[in-house]
């Protein structure tokens, strides 16, 4: 761990003993110089324990937390402890291919956030029924006043750590990057197509308590984004002259 850390890729878990071992292989391959922060929620299937014993092979730390405190406070949690200022945000599942993290940290040669985007020109979806896309296309267009970008929902993405410098994140599920990308200090954003395959180990974490959080959350982040705009429109006091 005393190596020089030019990427740390920050992985939620929550029950992905299955996953971990051939994830942690898969990114080893990808990456040199880098270190990997689990922030495990307290798993009951052991994967923070294994995610310690799989240090003595690579290059990961475990930060262990007592219940299921969210994806944002996860995220929160792993930037204060992540050594490099290029952070990458990745789900432990295997959706989210760990051979498009060099694609994504190449691009934040000149922008800010790098997005691994589903909806973007070139991006795909495998494995999901009917029914799954169209709730998360429902999602996506819940948010879309809100941002430009085609999928602002994503649980992959690249950014340089002053993006989030002194800031708190507020949402506890999958909306972390929206609230990235309308509080945060990145403004250069570029979206980078590939491939989202659907889980093949392990339960989806997804379920309607997710549903109305998400609801929740977003009208949030509607708030905050109509308070900006009232601030931007408010006109300046005229200067007393005494």
């Amino acid at each position: 761990m005393g190596k020089e850390c030019k990427v740390s890729a920050i992985i939620p878990t929550y029950n992905e003993r299955e996953n971990l071992r051939p994830l942690l292989k898969r990114i080893a391959a990808v990456l040199r110089q880098y270190e990997v922060i689990i922030v495990d929620d307290g798993s009951p299937d052991g994967t923070g324990l294994l995610a310690e014993q799989l240090a003595a092979q690579y290059p990961v730390r475990c930060i262990h937390r007592s219940g299921k405190q969210g994806l944002g406070s996860a995220v929160a949690a792993g930037c204060a402890h992540a050594r490099s200022e290029i952070i990458v945000v990745m789900d432990a599942d295997l959706s989210h291919p760990p051979e498009r993290i060099p694609v994504l940290v190449a691009h934040l040669k000149g922008s800010d956030i790098a997005i691994a985007s589903r909806y973007c020109p070139g991006g795909r979806i495998a494995g999901w029924q009917a029914q799954r896309r169209l709730i998360s296309r429902a999602a996506q267009l819940m948010c879309r006043p809100l941002t430009a970008v085609h999928d602002p929902l994503s649980g992959f993405f690249a950014i340089r750590r002053a993006v989030i410098r002194g800031m708190k994140l507020r949402t506890k599920g999958f909306k972390v990057l929206l609230e990235i990308i309308l509080r945060g200090k990145g403004k250069r954003i570029v979206e980078v197509p590939y491939r989202f395959m659907d889980r093949k180990r392990g339960k989806s974490k997804l379920g309607v308590k997710e549903g109305v959080r998400y609801v929740k959350e977003l009208a949030y982040l509607y708030g905050i984004r109509c308070k900006t705009k009232l601030a931007m429109a408010k006109p300046a006091t005229p200067s007393s002259r005494g």
